[in-house]
């Protein structure tokens, strides 16, 4: 009887249980190379081989289990004391010790040192850690991202009092000195619309008190807050808004006077304890000018966007390690699925989507890398990069989990896989840190409009392409025509306040573009240093599929495709003459 039950198990699709998602992902082993120093990534190299096993196998059971045991809010002590704590699975806990104590991801922007390195991490580098913890647990990086983005604003806009007050601890790998940090800005009156929030700040001597309500806190009993309200006697609208930190815990260790009212019961991210706050006189103190609050802030859900889009990219990639888990060591029919027609096309979208998410995340985090240096079109160019990529990867993320649980048929529905996790929390990307609709306008109205930062994509496209190693001269070509013309729609959109509706369309239309001349610029490099070109291969299936027009009632399918699909789905290299022809085919 054990053998027969091990022989019917074994007619299930395997899953990625035990996979290293570092060593299993050349491509981050090839975008690390191209964006960052040799001696950086012989580093973190090692470190990530790490955290890839372990988000293949410990971290994910973690996650599992963090996500069916969800925090509970206690109101009271054993001892009838009203003394506010949230209780966590011990699968949580093990999570926050890895990614806070073990890797520091909260801290690589700011702490020297982290895992030996001398220096604080450029963004490319850090993100290359977010993205493979995000592939076991999507939860917690919210609060890694708003501890890191707590330490980011509180060093840049705070006084120095404050600094050494509050500074050390939202940064230190010691889990007994950690204070974590949160960022309190929803209200019930709405989100986006800042400039309607009505949280009220009293001035009490050298501090302030906060009075009113916060409706979604994620990280709710995170110890050091960030949050916007406005000041007694300011004027309405979002120039009337302050930014103003929080402790948790008051200077002679006693609660705060705030109330976390109830805990959120959320779709997806359900090992994280989201909470509606309730301020009655909570002790705060301004960060940097009161009339500069909201710009402050808005600065922070910019870096805040790139991680949102990095983390959308990790859902995906998770998903497409599992769709082509199941597409390999499934037999259907006599035939491996991955060698089925449909299946393969299937799989290959899958891939496209991710594909795009990850170039653009990396290319993302090297112009912030870049401005952060000094570099004024470095800036330009990030001001439309980020929302871009937060609008698309976000989306992009919804449909891909949705086939990858497809892929595994009604197996993919059940909870004892990771399909059902990785959909639920694809859903918060495209709504946290603005909705999809919010984050066009952003691109289009703001970073156009306002900015002319279409400016800065088009030059940073047009250099890429210029320098597009081994590619032929008729694709660079049509890649410039592309560029042009999806700059020229977004500025026609941006220019003219009839055409709103289209703001999505054209925002879509420059993450296409970017992302085909990302992998054309790619792929010559990553051909010369191991000769693999298959990355301008992706660069001819977004022009095909994403940017060229389509006939509804016309066959797509073909011999040019059915040869792309082959190498792109097998593991042998592609040579640069091979994928010279099929671009052009």
């Amino acid at each position: 009887m054990h053998a027969s039950f091990d022989h019917r198990s074994n007619l299930l699709a395997p899953d990625t249980s035990g996979l290293n998602f570092y060593q299993a992902d050349p491509a981050l082993a090839d975008l690390l190379r191209l964006h960052l120093p040799d001696d950086l990534v012989r580093h973190i190299e090692p470190h990530l081989d790490r955290l890839g096993a372990l988000a293949g196998g410990p971290l994910d059971e973690c996650a599992r289990l963090a996500d069916r045991h969800g925090p509970v809010l206690h109101h009271r002590d054993r001892f009838g004391r009203d003394a506010q704590w949230i209780e966590y699975h011990p699968a949580y806990r093990e999570l926050e010790r890895a990614a806070y104590g073990e890797f520091g991801i909260h801290a690589m922007s700011h702490r020297k040192g982290i895992l030996g390195w001398p220096d604080t991490y450029p963004a490319v580098a850090k993100h290359a850690f977010t993205f493979l913890f995000n592939q076991a647990e999507f939860g917690m990086g919210c609060p890694i991202n708003v501890t890191d983005g707590a330490a980011r604003l509180l060093s840049r806009f705070g006084d120095e009092a404050l600094k050494a007050k509050y500074l050390d601890g939202l940064t230190q790998t010691d889990m007994a000195r950690l204070t974590q940090g949160g960022q309190f800005m929803t209200e019930k009156e709405g989100g986006s619309d800042v400039g309607t929030l009505t949280t009220r700040a009293v001035a009490d001597g050298d501090t302030w008190r906060l009075h009113g309500e916060k409706w979604f806190c994620s990280n709710a009993d995170a110890r050091t807050i960030m949050l916007l309200a406005r000041p007694e006697g300011a004027p309405p609208g979002t120039r009337g808004v302050g930014l103003f930190l929080m402790p948790r815990l008051l200077d002679d260790g006693s609660p705060n006077h705030y109330r976390i009212v109830r805990l959120k019961d959320k779709l997806g991210t359900r090992s994280m304890a989201s909470g509606e706050i309730k301020l009655e006189g909570a002790v705060a103190y301004a960060v940097g000018r009161l009339d500069r609050g909201f710009v402050q802030m808005a600065e922070m859900v910019n870096w805040s966007r790139l991680s949102n889009g990095v983390k959308s990219a990790a859902l995906m990639r998770r998903a497409h390690h599992d769709a082509a888990t199941v597409a390999r060591g499934r037999v259907v029919f006599g035939r491996r699925i991955v060698d089925l027609p449909l299946a393969r096309r299937q799989l290959m979208k899958i891939m496209l989507a991710t594909e795009q998410a990850v170039s653009l995340s990396f290319l993302t985090a090297a112009a912030l890398d870049r401005a952060e240096a000094g570099s004024q079109e470095a800036a330009a160019l990030l001001r439309v990069l980020t929302p871009t990529l937060k609008y698309r990867a976000t989306r992009d993320a919804r449909k891909v989990c949705g086939d990858a649980m497809e892929m595994r048929g009604g197996t993919g529905y059940i909870e004892e896989f990771a399909t059902p996790r990785l959909l639920r929390d694809a859903h918060l990307g495209s709504i946290w840190e603005g909705t999809g609709n919010i984050v066009a306008l952003d691109a289009l109205t703001r970073a156009v409009r306002r900015h002319g930062a279409e400016a800065a994509l088009a030059a940073d496209l047009h250099a890429r392409i210029d320098d597009s190693e081994g590619v032929p001269a008729a694709w660079r070509d049509r890649l410039r025509g592309l560029a042009d013309r999806a700059i020229a729609f977004a500025r026609q959109v941006a220019a003219d306040e009839a055409s709103e509706a289209d703001a999505r369309r054209a925002t879509s239309a420059l993450y296409h573009v970017a992302s085909a001349v990302a992998f054309a610029w790619e792929g010559g490099r990553i051909h010369a240093r191991r000769g693999d070109a298959r990355r301008l291969l992706l660069s001819r299936l977004v022009v095909d599929h994403r940017l060229a027009p389509q006939d509804p009632l016309a066959p797509s399918a073909g011999p040019a495709e059915d040869a792309l699909t082959e190498r792109l789905l097998g593991d042998a290299p592609v040579s640069l003459a091979d994928a010279q022809a099929l671009l052009t085919t």
